[in-house]
């Protein structure tokens, strides 16, 4: 079988952005959507559907090597966690995929670099003043809590299914802050959240004439795949190791580059 430069550099692309997602708990496919679309050249929809069908796979994976770091028993321990996000993102991801499918295609790209330059905007600012340190909820247990993790499950679902990502760059930061989670326990526990999450938002999309973007490239999608199940796992076993400050600072500014020089046509 003959391996095409545009293979190789899918599976180098996605082994450096599955071993940095794997690091924190992300799949990852806040990095890979800049690179669909600007190294790539897919349409932006065409390419946020490639991107969530690679994250499923991705975070499964991810999630199955966390588990030796961190184990399923310590996740069930904080079920009422995953549930508060996951009744509000199943519904955000649902409503935004089919506003999606609508969209214009200008408005589809100002809206995803808006959001992506957010998100980086939201790492830097936990790598700086220290949000991702602190074991405080902001909200202590009760109905008020309930409500926050509704609303902020719902407004992470939307973004999951725009992007075509796991939803965990927001995630994380929403576990360490509402619930006073470590942020570590909160990267696994995100990626729980985030599958059903992405299923929802993935069904929602069957429905389009992009959906064949999984035909057309599916060598790209294999080699891409491949890699970032090699780097979730790499990723995976090298956590701990890294500070968790310094690799949100990377992805910050890896994401905040990327967003800009990829959607700077959409202004």
């Amino acid at each position: 079988m003959q391996i095409s430069k545009r293979d190789t550099q899918g599976f180098v692309a996605g082994s450096l952005i599955g071993t940095l997602g794997g690091l924190i708990g992300l799949g990852g496919a806040e990095f890979r959507l800049p690179v669909l679309v600007g190294l790539f050249r897919l349409p932006t929809l065409e390419a946020v559907i490639l991107n969530k069908a690679m994250s499923l796979v991705v975070v499964a994976t991810a999630f199955a090597f966390r588990i030796k770091s961190i184990p399923i028993t310590e996740l069930g321990q904080h079920w009422d966690v995953i549930l508060n996000l996951l009744a509000g993102s199943l519904i955000g991801a649902w409503w935004a995929a089919g506003h999606a499918l609508t969209m214009s295609k200008v408005w589809l790209n100002r809206i995803i670099m808006v959001l992506l330059v957010a998100l980086a905007i939201l790492m830097l600012s936990e790598a700086f003043f220290g949000f991702h340190d602190k074991t405080t909820a902001l909200i202590a247990p009760g109905m008020t809590r309930i409500i926050a993790g509704l609303i902020a499950g719902f407004g992470i679902g939307m973004v999951a299914a725009l992007l075509g990502v796991a939803g965990g760059e927001l995630l994380i930061p929403t576990i360490v802050l509402l619930y006073g989670l470590d942020i570590k326990l909160a990267g696994s526990l995100s990626l729980a959240v985030s599958f059903p999450t992405m299923i929802v938002g993935f069904a929602r999309y069957s429905n389009s004439n992009a959906f064949g973007i999984l035909r057309k490239e599916s060598s790209l999608f294999r080699w891409m795949v491949a890699g970032s199940i090699l780097g979730a796992g790499i990723g995976g076993l090298l956590l701990g190791i890294v500070p968790s400050h310094l690799l949100i600072s990377v992805l910050g500014g890896i994401l905040l580059i990327s967003a800009i020089k990829t959607f700077k046509h959409a202004q």
